[in-house]
């Protein structure tokens, strides 16, 4: 849904209902005039591998259509910003993947866009690339680029100043990071034990299969009342489990989408 979503608001895919309105427009989403103010960077970084790095940057700055004689400068600009200045001359295809997502980056913000729209695009790459790939996201939006951008990363969505969560192709719940994990009902605790597989089995037979996430060697259960948090241990040790801690915590991001998503999928049954 989430790519489906941007193809929509880019004009690409027509809505089968409803409406989209972006940047005051609502009518006609080919317009030029709407194309000119908006970036588009695709999941799968639609570059040339034959080409260098340069030639890329040559070739989009046709297709947005900027000016021949403001090509060399902005170009350079978007060289410089990216870090691409001393790798200009490489092909493209012989490149890693996070020095390509930097390649599509700079093609996507080539013509300034007020608004713009980003598909996944730290998938498949490493973490420190996508670190600093985020640094350039914020840039962008501190100087007053509104980005939209999809993640299956929800470390990167606290990036984000809001959020829209997406369960089976439809926003669910709206919110800013903060106000998603406060919004969510009941205690989250933690449990960490000599067997965190069999605890999970134990706490989702006595609870429910819902309550109970594995977070590496460690369990995250939700309950409904803060004073139910010591009948987690009770339950463990009657099924002889050895018990290391149990004590509460603040919900992460991750335990609140999976909140979400259990909820609506309980919802529909």
């Amino acid at each position: 849904g989430k790519t489906t979503t941007i193809k929509m608001l880019c004009g690409l895919v027509p809505p089968t209902t409803g409406k989209v309105s972006l940047a005051g427009f609502s009518d006609n989403l080919r317009d030029s005039a709407l194309r000119a103010r908006i970036g588009y960077m695709s999941q799968k970084f639609t570059l040339y591998d034959d080409l260098t790095i340069l030639e890329n940057l040559q070739f989009y700055s046709g297709v947005y259509g900027i000016p021949r004689h403001r090509r060399k400068d902005k170009i350079d600009w978007v060289l410089a910003t990216c870090g691409l200045e001393d790798q200009r001359d490489l092909l493209t295809g012989s490149l890693p993947g996070g020095w390509k997502q930097r390649v599509a980056f700079g093609a996507s913000v080539m013509h300034e866009p007020e608004v713009l729209f980003l598909d996944e695009p730290t998938s498949g790459v490493d973490p420190l690339a996508r670190r600093q790939f985020w640094r350039l996201i914020e840039e962008f939006a501190r100087s007053g680029t509104a980005v939209l951008v999809t993640t299956h990363y929800l470390e990167e969505a606290e990036h984000c100043n809001r959020l829209g969560l997406m369960v089976a192709g439809e926003v669910v719940v709206e919110g800013t990071p903060g106000e998603l994990k406060a919004q969510q009902p009941g205690q989250l605790v933690e449990v960490v034990s000599a067997d965190v597989r069999s605890s999970a089995r134990v706490l989702k037979e006595k609870l429910a299969p819902w309550r109970v996430s594995v977070f590496g060697d460690r369990l995250h259960v939700v309950l409904d009342e803060p004073r139910e948090y010591p009948q987690v241990r009770s339950l463990l040790e009657a099924a002889g489990v050895e018990v290391r801690s149990v004590h509460p915590i603040a919900f992460s991001l991750e335990d609140a989408f999976i909140g979400i998503v259990q909820r609506a999928e309980r919802a529909e049954r």
